[in-house]
């Protein structure tokens, strides 16, 4: 377990469950969105303060996992058990919530919350105390499923034209592998990659084929959000990485894939796996062993997406980031500051200490569905 200490004593915990609405329709193999559901955690230590943001799905589509019950239980669970604690560390947040069965999210707001109360305590910025060393960090377009090849090809085009250096399509069991290969035809040497969020079986291993003869840089968890063996058998009969990302919520899960060659990349992100402290150890274990990890997101606001540019800065991130400025999918962020491109595919972490961004409570407080405050 990741180890820093301080202890800071927990005075107050605020909870906000937000609708942000999108400017674009995410469309995947899990189905339709048009607006994320985050839930804010504040978290008010003696001599620091700091935010932490969760933005599972509105149902349990993704994972077992879905908004509303996640602010359920950091109402009613979570924060009552840590609330008037001294927290010494991100482990001692793990420690005290260990009892609790799955709920990673949830979970890692809390954790997520410590790390930017610690990091403004520190008097650092989060992305050096965690032992970052790129300070900008690079970012691909993703683009979800489109409605025909043509609207994909045009803002395909606009990436590229962008400066964007990566392509990621969403691809489902309606896509088809020929307007792909037209991408790859007009821009052989561009790092694209499909993700299929757990869309396919064994059964459309024909499939996997064609898109083997592609070129991709990888293909993003094809298979079942809790498979590992499966993945490690179309691993075996493909030369195109697999990359896994629903599969992986733990530490323990990333140690298994990589045992049994489930996989040869792995996206982090830092609200799937309980949070920052296990997100920076599941890319330590991967720098170890060999595989490199880039770091993926849930379409949060800056708040939530400081922590994943924050672990972006870390030496074995090896391919450009799902981190994405503001305005991709918001027309107005919760967050001040708003993240931007620093230059064509590029983010910068911030200077200022701690996280770097913090809700705008003029905007949060209104777009809020439920709020909660707990005192020790």
């Amino acid at each position: 377990m990741f180890l820093l200490e301080g202890c800071l004593l927990l005075q107050k915990i605020e909870l906000f469950h937000v609708k942000m609405p999108i400017i674009e329709p995410w469309v995947t193999s899990y189905g339709y969105q048009d607006a994320i559901y985050s839930v804010f955690v504040h978290l008010d230590f003696d001599v620091s303060d700091g935010w932490g943001e969760c933005s599972p799905a509105p149902i349990p589509s993704y994972n077992s996992e879905y908004s509303s019950g996640a602010f359920d239980i950091s109402h009613t669970v979570l924060g009552p058990l840590l609330c008037g604690k001294h927290v010494h560390s991100g482990a001692a947040i793990s420690e005290c919530f260990q009892h609790i069965k799955g709920h990673q999210f949830a979970k890692s707001a809390f954790d997520c919350a410590w790390w930017d109360a610690f990091s403004k305590y520190k008097k650092q910025p989060l992305w050096k105390l965690i032992g970052g060393v790129n300070q900008t960090v690079s970012v691909g377009a993703d683009f979800p499923v489109q409605s025909t090849s043509a609207e994909l090809f045009s803002k395909v085009d606009r990436a590229v034209a962008d400066g964007f250096r990566r392509i990621k399509i969403k691809f489902n069991p309606q896509s088809n592998v020929v307007s792909i290969a037209e991408i790859r035809s007009k821009y052989p040497d561009m790092l694209i990659h499909v993700d299929c969020n757990s869309g396919f079986s064994l059964d459309d291993i024909e499939l996997f084929k064609e898109l083997d003869e592609l070129g991709l840089a990888m293909i993003e968890q094809p298979l079942a959000y809790d498979d590992l063996i499966f993945h490690a058998e179309l691993q075996s009969k493909i030369k195109t990485p697999i990359c896994l990302d629903e599969s992986i919520s733990s530490v323990d899960r990333a140690r298994k894939a990589i045992d049994i060659d489930a996989c040869r990349y792995i996206n982090i992100k830092t609200s799937r796996v309980g949070g920052l402290s296990n997100a920076i150890e599941i890319h330590n274990l991967c720098q170890d062993r060999g595989i490199p990890v880039w770091v993926g997101g849930m379409l949060e606001s800056a708040v939530g997406q400081s922590f994943s540019l924050a672990l972006a800065t870390m030496p074995n991130v090896g391919y450009p980031n799902d981190i994405f400025p503001s305005r991709r999918f918001y027309q107005v962020d919760m967050s001040v500051p708003e993240i931007v491109l620093s230059s064509p595919g590029m983010i910068e972490a911030p200077r200022s200490l701690g996280a770097g961004f913090a809700p705008d409570l003029n905007k949060l407080v209104p777009k809020s569905v439920k709020s909660a405050l707990i005192s020790a």
